[in-house]
This record gives structure tokens, sequence and C-alpha cells, in this order.
């Protein structure tokens, strides 16, 4: 009989108590396919506060606003140098035009952005592992699909 390995958390009811970050993808479109981005080690957060525009007038007791645009930061994502994966990164930026992205979660919500890229690389101290930073200039999104 096989070891059966189950994911307790993809099995959940709508209640669940949390989610572990673990399995989190970084992708992004490459010519007909999808190519992902190894070692991410963290996301940031995604989606900004609404700007707020006042429309007080003189007969109002209080200020009002009502939702302006939103502004979206630029997205910043540490990753492991590992050769490969800064080179795949180097290549987008030297093309200089924007690239559609993907993070998908474990249980299958998706985040999908488009944006042109850019990385700088973290500062280098004795025993530590050599990293960088993907920083996406966003342009469209980000736009959420929920988990099936």
């Amino acid at each position: 009989m096989k070891n059966l390995k189950l994911d307790l958390q993809k099995f959940a009811a709508e209640d669940i108590a949390g989610l572990l970050s673990k399995g989190t993808k970084l992708s992004y479109k490459s010519g007909g396919g999808v190519k992902e981005i190894a070692a991410v080690k963290s996301i940031p957060a995604l989606g900004t506060d609404p700007e707020k525009i006042e429309v007080t007038h003189l007969q109002s007791e209080r200020k009002a606003y009502i939702k302006g645009i939103q502004d979206t930061d630029n997205l910043e994502f540490a990753i492991v140098y590992q050769g490969k994966n800064f080179k795949d990164i180097y290549e987008l930026v030297k093309a200089g035009k924007p690239v559609e992205w993907t993070i998908e979660f474990p249980d299958k919500l998706k985040a999908e952005f488009k944006g042109i890229p850019d990385f700088k690389f973290d500062g280098v101290e004795v025993n530590q592992a050599l990293g960088f930073n993907l920083v996406v200039v966003v342009s469209e999104g980000p736009n959420f699909t929920p988990a099936p």
C-alpha cells in the first residue's frame, strides 16, 4: 500500500483557521508559457488604500470625502541569489518591457499584475546568503482571483 500524504489545508471547508505561506509561487508569462521565479523569500503586501477626495462644502457640518484613485506602490520581492534565477530577472530588466506576473498562494488564490521589472542587490555580510530584490513598477493590478 502506498504511503499517502494529504494536505488537509486543501480539503478544509470555507472556514479555515489560516493558511500557511509555504508553497506560494511568483511566476511570469514568458513566450507562450509560464516561468516560476526560484528562491523567493518574501512577497510584499498587495493592494493599497484608495486616496480620498475631499468634497466638503460650506453647508457641511463635517469634512466629507469620496473614494479616489488607488496608487499602487512598487512591489519588492526578496530573493535568494542562485545564479540562474538572477540571470532570468536580468534578462527581463534588460528587455525593458512590461511583464505579466502572477502570485499563487497554496489554496490557489491568485494575484495578477503587470509591470516593468528592475532589481537591486542586498548588502553583504559575513556568513550570510547573497540576495537581491526584484522590484516591479506596477502598471496594472493587482487583480485577485479567489481560491476555487
